[in-house]
């Protein structure tokens, strides 16, 4: 039996680092912060509770624990009204951390695929199958 991509990326403690590297990335995107929504998100005193939600996302998403006690993607991103280019920005900055950690391709492009199938949700709000054991919040 392979190993669920949780696993090989390392679990979670390898996951918080790559999350607290990408959330200082996206903290300083120009790209990103452009959005004036998303702006008011991304500073610093919001900085570790979005590490925080980021990291137990990812943790599910890859087929980890359960752990994510924040909102649905749609939920979540409904009044950012998030453009393609701004899911761009940060689909680039998620890979560019992952390839900066060393995180194997096959790994990466995985991820990315992750990613990639949740763009539906973040742009144009329509629901999409969740991904590894992500489940909306009670």
């Amino acid at each position: 039996m392979t190993d669920s991509l949780y696993t090989r990326l390392g679990g979670t403690y390898a996951i918080a680092g790559a999350v607290d590297v990408l959330v200082d990335r996206l903290f300083e995107n120009a790209g990103v912060i452009a959005n004036p929504g998303v702006a008011e998100h991304h500073v610093a005193a919001n900085g570790p509770g979005y590490k925080f939600l980021v990291t137990a996302w990812s943790i599910e998403a890859a087929g980890g624990p359960k752990c994510y006690p924040g909102l649905d993607m749609i939920a979540a991103h409904t009044s950012l009204h998030i453009t393609d280019e701004q899911f761009n920005a940060v689909s680039f900055e998620i890979e560019a951390t992952l390839r900066f950690l060393g995180v194997p391709e096959a790994e990466t492009k995985e991820f990315m695929e992750i990613i990639e199938h949740y763009r539906p949700e973040v742009v144009a709000q329509q629901k999409v199958e969740q991904a590894g054991t992500l489940e909306p919040a009670a």
